[in-house]
């Protein structure tokens, strides 16, 4: 029936499209602080992107958002970009040895690293660990 269009759609890919007001800088971020791998760019008039690789996801940075370097809040930003990890302290030192400000956070269900990118989206280390459960 039509009311289950849905349940046979087939999705080759997904992802997560991030305009930016501070291109370079989101890009230099993704790429080279976070690590994320470079699918392809794209730089042409009326184009600029860069399409990373997110963990089977993409994540294609554009230009055209709103910077608050001071980072963003709930209300202003209410999507979360979240990376997990084996070991949130040790994933946390090494954003800060490269100059990410995180706060780690200990909570029952695990633990978090909280940062922003330069645009000040919010960003998140999370432990692997009980993900999920």
């Amino acid at each position: 029936s039509s009311a289950n269009w849905y349940r046979d759609m087939k999705f080759n890919k997904t992802g997560i499209i991030l305009n930016t007001e501070n291109y370079q800088a989101c890009v230099t971020f993704y790429g080279e602080i976070l690590g994320l791998a470079q699918l392809y760019q794209i730089d042409r008039p009326g184009e600029t992107l860069t399409c990373f690789d997110m963990g089977g996801a993409y994540l294609m940075v554009e230009t055209g958002g709103t910077s608050q370097p001071e980072g963003k809040t709930l209300e202003t930003c209410p999507v979360k970009f979240r990376f997990n990890v084996d070991d949130v302290s040790d994933a946390a030192a090494e954003l800060m040895a490269r100059g990410v400000g995180v706060t780690v956070k200990e909570h029952d269900w695990g633990t978090t690293g909280e940062f922003h990118d330069p645009d000040g989206n919010r960003c998140a280390l999370r432990s692997d660990r009980d993900f999920g459960g």
